[in-house]
């Protein structure tokens, strides 16, 4: 099993910054890719930045230039670090990784989802 652990969210102003993060931890042969997703109230989950194995990133156009996705391969954890912060994103953040886990000679791929951190920004 894995677990995905995040922390970072909370309160600011516009214009502010926040930095999320989020830890995988268990049986973990391999991460193919990691992302952060956001769900605000009465919307659908949405995609807000990627980035695989490789180091190729992907970004919601509501975000580019304003948040940077990051990861460190060795410590298992990526990171969403999001500034000039707007009322607009409000939400609850996931974090999600697609990983290959189990021992070498049995791998499986799946999905896994952090529990979500709340973001506020007021106006």
């Amino acid at each position: 099993q894995v677990q995905l652990v995040e922390s970072g969210g909370g309160l600011v102003q516009a214009g502010g910054s926040l930095r999320l993060s989020c830890a995988a931890s268990g049986s973990i042969f391999r991460i193919n890719a990691m992302g952060w997703y956001r769900q605000a109230p009465g919307k659908q989950r949405e995609l807000v930045a990627a980035i695989t194995s490789g180091g190729s990133t992907n970004y919601a156009d509501s975000v580019k230039g304003r948040f940077t996705i990051s990861r460190d391969n060795a410590k298992n954890t990526w990171y969403l670090q999001m500034n000039s912060l707007l009322p607009e994103d409000t939400a609850v953040y996931y974090c999600n990784a697609d990983v290959t886990s189990g021992p070498w000679y049995r791998t499986a791929r799946s999905d896994y989802w952090g529990q979500g951190t709340q973001v506020t920004v007021s106006s």
